[in-house]
């Protein structure tokens, strides 16, 4: 199945609208892990299989990563979901954006070294920037909108006009090209942050129901889960896909540290699905 596919079926399966990010640091990592020279993975892994149940999709984060160089516990972490948890897609959080032979081969790096599922991009240098991407109709392309971070707004809200055009915000001239121009595939989704409800329901009209939003901001960044529901959801009361990471992954440092993720996990499923 398509990542568009995969993540509609999972929806319905599992009932939840949640993403588990995967932001390793041994430094957090509980203590029976220490001095093993696999923890990344092995970490990772119990996390997602004490989580898979409860979500919709992993997102594991590629700096966290790299910076460790475990870019080969990434590639067995991709490998094992898509093994022991078959159709629960993978987003890579790359946040990738370049012109040419580069861009072509962010593409490769993240759908066919790692095997991901759907990629986050950076449309800040246009449509050619994300064109490999949006060319693999199979894979998902996760494109940044209204991020969740403070200084979001020192470019995302510059006001902007097109010739004879309104004039707003630079992100809702994003999400509006992304729906009428870039999706000729079905392929794309928005990233709009939980920590901005009021963005998140503006992005929602420009695009209608068509396109999903991977909502970062839940959880240690403080944004409303049931907010973002309120806010952001399709019609069909889908169209989301929440992010968290450190509340899950970080739930406990102690050895009850999966079962801590898990109860975390439906906690996040729950209280989305209730504000549905």
């Amino acid at each position: 199945m398509s990542f568009m596919q995969q993540l509609r079926d999972r929806w319905a399966r599992a009932d939840s609208l949640v993403c588990v990010g995967l932001d390793p640091e041994p430094a957090k990592f509980p203590g029976r892990f220490a001095g093993d020279p696999d923890a990344v993975f092995a970490f990772c892994r119990d996390i997602v299989d004490a989580t898979a149940e409860y979500a919709c999709c992993f997102k594991p984060q590629i700096a966290h990563f790299a910076a460790l160089g475990a870019e080969g516990a990434l590639e067995r972490l991709v490998a094992h979901i898509h093994s022991a948890h078959a159709g629960i897609p993978v987003i890579l959080d790359a946040k990738r954006g370049d012109i040419g032979s580069t861009a072509q081969r962010y593409a490769i790096e993240a759908f066919d070294r790692y095997g991901a599922d759907a990629v986050t991009a950076n449309p800040y240098l246009g449509r050619d920037s994300l064109q490999p991407f949006l060319d693999r109709a199979d894979r998902g392309v996760v494109i940044l909108c209204r991020t969740s971070n403070p200084g979001a707004g020192d470019l995302q809200d510059l006001v902007a006009a097109r010739e004879g055009g309104e004039a707003r915000p630079l992100y809702q001239h994003v999400a509006e090209k992304v729906a009428r121009e870039w999706n000729g595939n079905g392929n794309c989704m928005l990233v709009v942050g939980a920590t901005w409800p009021e963005q998140l329901r503006d992005v929602r009209a420009i695009v209608g129901d068509d396109l999903p939003f991977l909502v970062p901001g839940v959880g240690a960044q403080g944004g409303d889960a049931e907010a973002v529901v309120r806010n952001a959801k399709s019609a069909d009361g889908t169209g989301l896909v929440v992010s968290s990471s450190r509340a899950i992954l970080y739930a406990s440092a102690g050895d009850d540290y999966a079962g801590a993720a898990a109860a975390a996990a439906r906690e996040l499923r729950d209280t989305l699905d209730r504000a549905r």
